[in-house]
């Protein structure tokens, strides 16, 4: 009888283990877009310096918008869309062929003399953080006080969200342009690569030549 008691009073049920801890799950659906926000390959330590993150982050943004302009501009081109009026030397938009490398190619000094200061005064004087206005929301925001309304009704959720969609889709566009600059570089069509024209007509005469030729 002592035995059993003994043995009664030592049983204390079944062991229940403490649940094991989960990591934070790091939602990585997006890139991170504030110091501190996911993984980080900083391996040569820039981010380390006060301040270069949002300097290295506002300068990403703004060249993916110039890349998202240029890949728009690129295939506007490449379509026929031209402007009217002159260029200098009294040569028309409309007589102007091709886009990318092969249009800069027709254009006078003076063109790309006008494009250098037009991107140099929306560099210097219009794209930047005016001292005096409201704190930018993120790297990159340019607004300075203006257009706030709609941007305030978001949720910051979606705010997230819009910020690092613009930031992935620059990225792509940067990919992008880089991409076609090198088909126009080494001598092949930009958008497939290939000795064929891109345009739908163009490929279908070529298709219809090389079956016939079969």
């Amino acid at each position: 009888m002592l035995a059993l008691s003994s043995a009664s009073l030592a049983y204390t049920g079944p062991v229940v283990m403490p649940a094991a801890q989960r990591a934070p799950v790091v939602n990585m659906g997006y890139s991170w877009s504030a110091p501190g926000e996911g993984a980080v390959y900083d391996p040569l330590g820039i981010l380390k310096k006060e301040g270069n993150f949002e300097k290295f982050r506002a300068a990403e943004v703004k060249h993916g918008r110039v890349a998202m302009l240029a890949i728009v501009g690129h295939i506007t081109a490449a379509s026929g869309a031209r402007f009217g009026g002159e260029l200098a030397n009294g040569v028309k938009f409309t007589e102007i062929e091709g886009s990318g490398y092969k249009a800069l190619s027709q254009l006078a000094p003076a063109d790309l003399l006008l494009i250098l200061f037009t991107a140099g005064f929306l560099e210097m004087r219009v794209m930047k953080v005016v001292p005096g206005t409201p704190a930018p929301y993120m790297p990159g925001d340019l607004r300075n006080g203006l257009f706030t309304e709609t941007w305030d009704s978001y949720s910051e959720a979606t705010k997230k969200e819009k910020i690092n969609k613009e930031l992935n889709n620059g990225r792509a566009a940067m990919m992008g342009i880089t991409g076609l600059m090198v088909h126009e570089a080494i001598g092949v069509d930009p958008y497939i690569g290939t000795g064929i024209d891109w345009r739908l007509d163009d490929i279908t005469a070529t298709f219809i030549a090389a079956g016939s030729a079969a």
